[in-house]
């Protein structure tokens, strides 16, 4: 297997979060591609869903890349509250996982501080302030 990547929906926000994730992990997007491209012949956009993210994505690390898209309103909203899933980030070191922790928790809510955990590692765990759930750890164990 090459890579597993997380594909995260939004209601309509998409760019404006990525644009804050790329300020915490760096990099460049891979394509943005808005609803308006897709539009033509049988596959008609309406006007207020034109400019929404069909598909955008953002590389981390060295094999994997971050993508979503925005929902269409007559799909319905996505749920921010769910608690089904979490994003694993696997940091090189201290150093990089309080710079992606303290980064993508600005504006969210802890539910675990970062530091020294019972089982060895160095982790913590939040929700950004646009309701994504990302647990952030550095192993120094993983090889």
């Amino acid at each position: 297997m090459r890579a597993i990547n997380p594909w995260i929906n939004f209601n309509g926000n998409a760019e404006e979060a990525f644009t804050f994730y790329k300020s915490v992990f760096g990099g460049e997007f891979t394509k943005i591609i808005r609803f308006k491209d897709l539009s033509g012949g049988e596959f008609q956009i309406a006007e207020e869903e034109a400019n929404k993210i069909m598909y955008i994505g953002l590389p981390l690390g060295k094999n994997n890349v971050l993508v979503a898209n925005d929902i269409p309103g007559f799909m319905g909203r996505v749920n921010e509250n769910e608690n089904r899933s979490k994003i694993y980030v696997n940091a090189e070191s201290r150093e990089e996982a309080d710079k992606i922790f303290n980064g993508l928790s600005a504006g969210g809510e802890v539910e675990g501080a970062i530091g020294d955990s019972p089982w060895g590692t160095y982790a913590g765990m939040f929700r950004d302030k646009y309701g994504i759930e990302w647990i952030v750890e550095f192993d120094p164990d993983f090889r």
